[in-house]
């Protein structure tokens, strides 16, 4: 929900979807294909098999004893981002937008200081390219609204983070249930 409304907000002329072996990686990809398609986004897909170093729900394994939350993955900002440079840096990209919003502070890779220092970290590399996250200090509703973005184009969102379909248990799918019934009355 978060990635779709900051795409329909901030309309970026690339959106890259990565398939690291996250256990809904088909889903994402297919949701954020529609997406970007609707919005005539270009679409950049990246694929490596990092699932050999995931843990918890995205991973389908158990959660390390240190993971703050189930569906902890390791470094998982600090590897997309890296993977997506890649590709950004070769394509003349200069700016990388993150969709984390408030809730992601769960996580240290979730919060500002680490996107600060990130944008520090792959500013300072060739190319120069600049990671914000315009989203950072909102919650997922108020992005959605401030977005502007229809139910029609945030109904692709695929949450779940333990398969291809909504498990409607885990706290991705417990976090979209709770968004759309606050936005819409109508949870799904």
């Amino acid at each position: 929900m978060d990635s779709i409304a900051l795409a329909y907000w901030k309309r970026p002329e690339v959106a890259f979807t990565v398939n690291y072996g996250q256990a809904a990686a088909e889903a994402e990809i297919a949701a954020a294909g529609q997406v970007a398609s609707l919005l005539s986004i270009r679409q950049e897909i990246i694929s490596v098999d990092c699932s050999s170093l995931g843990s918890g729900h995205m991973a389908g394994t158990d959660a390390l004893d240190l993971a703050p939350a189930p569906e902890w993955w390791p470094f998982r900002n600090q590897l997309l981002l890296t993977l997506v440079g890649m590709r950004a840096v070769a394509i003349g990209v200069t700016e990388l937008m993150v969709g984390s919003v408030a809730s992601d502070e769960v996580h240290a890779d979730g919060r500002l200081s680490f996107f600060n220092s990130i944008d520090c970290l792959m500013h300072m590399q060739e190319g120069g390219i600049r990671v914000t996250a315009p989203a950072i200090g909102l919650t997922t509703s108020a992005l959605i609204k401030i977005s502007g973005i229809p139910q029609s184009v945030l109904a692709w969102a695929h949450s779940c983070h333990i398969g291809n379909l909504a498990c409607g248990v885990c706290r991705g799918c417990v976090k979209h249930y709770e968004v759309t019934s606050e936005l819409t009355g109508d949870a799904y």
